[in-house]
């Protein structure tokens, strides 16, 4: 078996399972049971499950990123006004569907994951994630904050997680979601017709009055810049 098939069947594995079972329940010995390899091919590859997770994100998040990173360039080139939030949450919609799919699951699975990574204690993850994505991120989110400047940064840092809620909620059970939609209404709807269903939605979210009355909290600012989704600083 070639090295590059057997990381592939590793990474397969290890993906379905994490998002079955978690992340502390899934051992390597299941993982290499179901990808039929032994347990030195995980060691060699990988080197510790911790990478192994590390490396299941970045199977999607590296092609996801690149493109994203890509049409923020490209945006920032050609800016003439203001971004619109629903644009900005109509890029992200399109750079996930841009990423190619190894299987009809691979964005439910991937879903599932994100929120298992929020979930459940998984640090070294959270700060890989910064480490090798968070600047994208970050330039991202400034874009975002200047679509609603009004929004403080505690605030859009808790409405950015209830929308990261809302898509793993929605995308980790799409099939039964999907099937039920059929099923009640008699209409197919693909996975690209709900993610764009949820734009709306979400901005209509973001832009929602503040719910906040405790003025510690509306005058509160980030006091570190490794979380990914925290406001950067303007220069």
């Amino acid at each position: 078996m070639a090295q590059s098939e057997t990381v592939e069947r590793i990474l397969d594995a290890a993906e379905q399972l994490f998002a079955e079972r978690g992340f502390a329940e899934t051992s390597l010995r299941l993982i290499t049971s179901k990808a039929g390899v032994n347990l030195a091919a995980v060691n060699y590859h990988f080197g510790s499950k911790k990478a192994l997770i590390q490396a299941v994100f970045s199977r999607f998040l590296g092609p996801f990123c690149m493109s994203l990173e890509k049409e923020l360039d490209r945006c920032e080139a050609q800016a003439s006004q203001k971004d619109r939030l629903e644009d900005l949450l109509e890029m992200l919609v399109v750079q996930a569907l841009s990423v190619k799919p190894r299987s009809g699951d691979d964005l439910s699975i991937f879903m599932r994951l994100l929120g298992l990574a929020f979930s459940q204690s998984q640090g070294h993850l959270r700060r890989y994630l910064d480490d090798m994505y968070g600047r994208i991120f970050r330039r991202y989110m400034m874009r975002v904050h200047d679509a609603v400047p009004t929004i403080t940064p505690i605030e859009l840092f808790w409405r950015v997680h209830f929308m990261l809620g809302t898509v793993a909620f929605s995308m980790s059970g799409i099939k039964a979601l999907r099937a039920i939609a059929e099923n009640d209404f008699g209409a197919r709807v693909s996975i690209e017709q709900v993610m764009r269903m949820m734009v709306p939605f979400v901005a209509a979210g973001m832009r929602a009055e503040s719910g906040m009355d405790d003025p510690a909290l509306l005058e509160a600012g980030p006091k570190v810049r490794r979380n990914a989704l925290a406001m950067p600083q303007k220069r």
